[in-house]
């Protein structure tokens, strides 16, 4: 009973002396708390956000949040040019399928859509290589600045300010003094008072052969007839009128064809010459159906 006494104690006392000495080997060496790596990565991030803010700020910026508005911004103006391009493709549409005083009247009733159809317009320009308008011009200016010019749909009427010739312009909407708002079937001009009458890209309408007789009644005899048109309107394989068939009706009107101009890939340039006498064999005159222009949608 004594020896089993004595090893009890002896094995408690070896026990506790083992005890303290792995105390005091954690006393020298203190192992780090589990949890200590835990409280201190989410510290060492929110100082890393917070320093970063405080950056930002400090240089005129914002918030992650603001700093994504650019992006909904250039949403908002690519939704603006997308509905802006939907009009003027509607706008478009109307001006091809319908008669002149129709569109005339249309934009007498809105005139803000006719800002928007050359706005529009303006932009696909700027996507052709080379502009009629700027050939016409240049005739022009080859020839005596005394020629009176009529300039049928001037639009931003860009041959008179690029001309010294007088010129009167025409379009349905008049947005400066110098601009004449009406059909163009029916201008004020007296006839056999002009000398050069231009069409550059406006034979729009379901009665377009009105506005180049009304170029005939205004030219005086020997006058000049300039029309540059949309290539595609002219092309017979995929629905364009044929070339020949344009060209026989205006000459059945009273001109004589001075020049056929198919080499630029756009568009076309026809030049006639109105007969001093009119044919005393007067017959009807077929006239071909101009494509629409129709723009597809992006």
């Amino acid at each position: 009973m004594l020896k089993m006494t004595t090893t009890t104690t002896a094995r408690a006392m070896k026990n506790e002396s083992t005890s303290r000495n792995r105390k005091r080997k954690r006393q020298k060496n203190p192992k780090p708390s589990k949890e200590e790596p835990k409280e201190t990565t989410p510290n060492n991030k929110n100082n890393k956000k917070s320093q970063k803010e405080t950056k930002i700020y400090q240089h005129g910026g914002g918030s992650s949040a603001s700093s994504k508005r650019p992006k909904s911004s250039n949403f908002l103006d690519l939704l603006r040019e997308r509905l802006s391009g939907g009009q003027f493709r509607m706008l478009n549409e109307k001006l091809y399928t319908c008669s002149g005083q129709e569109a005339l009247d249309y934009f007498k009733e809105d005139p803000e859509m006719f800002d928007m159809y050359h706005s529009g317009y303006q932009q696909q320009m700027s996507n052709w290589p080379e502009l009629p308008v700027n050939s016409i011009i240049n005739w022009l200016l080859s020839r005596s600045s005394s020629l009176v010019v009529a300039d049928f749909g001037c639009g931003d009427a860009k041959i008179a300010k690029s001309v010294k010739n007088k010129v009167f312009s025409f379009d349905l909407v008049s947005k400066n003094p110098s601009v004449i708002a009406c059909d163009m079937s029916s201008t004020p001009l007296e006839s056999s008072s002009v000398d050069v009458a231009v069409f550059c890209l406006s034979l729009m309408g379901t009665n377009y052969s009105s506005y180049i007789k009304e170029a005939h009644r205004v030219l005086r005899p020997s006058g000049w007839l300039l029309i540059a048109e949309v290539k595609s309107r002219f092309d017979p394989n995929n629905g364009g009128a044929d070339p020949k068939d344009f060209v026989k009706a205006v000459c059945d009107l009273g001109f004589t064809s001075a020049l056929k101009d198919f080499s630029n890939k756009m568009f076309i340039l026809l030049h006639f010459k109105k007969k001093e006498q009119l044919n005393s064999n007067q017959k009807k005159i077929e006239w071909p159906e101009l494509k629409a222009c129709l723009y597809k949608r992006r």
